[in-house]
């Protein structure tokens, strides 16, 4: 065999033992080696699953905080294309290469997914491209299972509210706090968030603040969304941030062992009534706001008081304001006369009720969309009779509103008629269209004509 042969037959039978050791490695690592590292606890990972790098406040810009560690992430003008680079760089997750860890049906292992896949699925309506970093600040706690978290969204503009309602609610929340892409905003922005939460040892006990990072203004239902998805307590109270909380409704839910009940099976949401001052400046003085129902019917009489959005009744009226006047003390009453326009202020089980529709884009619809989607679910609504919320007033963007709303209007329009489909089949399909669950939707679905025409066998006609 000449020189050269041979040199051909050593390289033929190194290639072939190299890959029968890769292979035989790769084999034992993902098939035996994974399982048992599970079993007694060994993980390549540096965290728990779903646990952010940034997870304390530190006033310190050299903490671990990527933004403001060293040379501050400099962001280019509004894109249209995609987000600045330093932007789609960050990557605060500690799963191993930007992995999202998530358990799979063996609890003893873990599936790891690349964040972005995960959330360009989750968020899929959702304008893109947009950055989203969970627990951007984590809260210590420790919480109950049975507490209610307030999640609400936030924007540079109202951090002052944000810091009263932290004041005021002592307990879990989780905040979504949007930062628009612009030019030298992020880290101005950030380092006021930065300041706002170090200022009080409450916001580090009890608030988990969520980032979003893009372009796109008031996409109000996505925003809902992150911050109930990465709640840590098995309720949630969804609460625009202006409003405040001026009585202890957690009490009244503690002592109250059959409305914890319904909210338990995941069909029944809580209505907390809410109030607007009628004076405008008044409404701004949240320190002379009533904190009693008795304190509250004294200016509702005086007309100083009245529900929230007045001058747009189907918004509120369902929870039948006549009937909270005159009801009994711990007196908890059903909503009986809903309607699509309604859009209360509700507690309800994390787990299990629709998640808000994201097409939705700015002001109107946004929130009414999301109550109705939950009622057609087979979700009945209570009202918490001796509890209300007052709107700490502030000027609108009233062009801004005008022109989403006449848009919104249109999308709502349609997104009740696929729903009603969608939910009317499914209760079919399942059996359970002559059932209570599907009574919501019939209901409503009725009022449609488009349904009426189309679909009068799923109506029960």
């Amino acid at each position: 065999m000449s020189p050269l042969s041979r040199a051909w037959h050593l390289c033929l039978a190194s290639y072939i033992v190299a890959s029968v050791l890769y292979t035989t490695t790769f084999l034992i690592g993902h098939l035996v080696g994974a399982p048992l590292k599970s079993l007694f606890g060994l993980s390549s990972s540096s965290g728990p699953p779903l646990r952010l790098a940034k997870e304390t406040w530190d006033l310190s810009p050299t903490a671990g905080d990527p933004l403001f560690s060293g040379n501050h992430v400099e962001l280019g003008n509004p894109v249209t294309s995609g987000l600045d680079s330093n932007i789609l760089g960050l990557n605060l997750w500690q799963g191993p290469n930007g992995t999202v860890q998530l358990p799979n049906s063996d609890s003893r292992r873990t599936l790891s997914m690349d964040e972005e896949l995960v959330f360009s699925k989750a968020f899929a309506i959702s304008m893109r491209p947009s950055k989203i970093i969970p627990y951007y600040y984590k809260a210590s706690g420790p919480f109950s299972q049975g507490e209610v978290t307030v999640t609400s969204i936030i924007t540079s503009d109202r951090l002052d509210v944000f810091a009263r309602l932290v004041e005021k609610y002592k307990g879990p929340m989780s905040v979504t706090f949007h930062v628009k892409n612009i030019t030298g905003e992020v880290p101005r922005t950030l380092e006021r968030l930065r300041t706002i939460y170090a200022s009080s040892e409450l916001m580090s006990r009890f608030v988990d603040v969520h980032l979003v990072i893009d372009s796109f203004d008031r996409q109000f239902n996505t925003w809902r969304n992150i911050a109930r998805l990465f709640a840590r307590t098995d309720y949630i109270l969804m609460l625009d941030v202006d409003f405040y909380l001026c009585t202890d409704f957690r009490t009244t839910l503690q002592k109250n062992p059959w409305i914890m009940r319904q909210l338990e099976t995941g069909q029944a949401a809580v209505v907390i009534p809410a109030f607007e001052y009628t004076n405008f400046e008044e409404g701004k003085d949240y320190s002379k706001f009533p904190t009693t129902k008795a304190e509250l019917l004294k200016l509702v009489r005086r007309g100083k008081v009245d529900v929230f959005h007045w001058g747009w009744k189907p918004g509120h009226n369902s929870t039948d304001y006549p009937r909270f006047y005159s009801a009994s003390p711990d007196e908890i009453y059903l909503v009986t006369g809903y309607q699509s326009a309604y859009e209360p202020y509700v507690i309800f089980k994390k787990n299990g009720p629709p998640w808000c529709e994201e097409r939705f884009v700015g002001y109107g619809g946004n929130k009414a969309a999301c109550l109705f989607e939950m009622y057609l679910s087979g979700v009945t609504y209570y009202v918490l009779a001796d509890h209300f919320l007052i709107h700490q007033n502030h000027l609108y963007e009233e062009t801004a509103r005008r022109s989403e709303r006449k848009y919104n209007r249109k999308i709502y329009s349609g997104f009740k008629e696929e729903v009603c489909f969608r939910y009317l089949r499914s209760y079919r399909d399942t059996g359970l269209l002559n059932t209570t669950r599907a009574r919501n939707a019939i209901a409503e679905c009725k009022k449609l004509k488009p349904i009426r025409i189309a679909a009068p066998e799923l109506l029960g006609d």
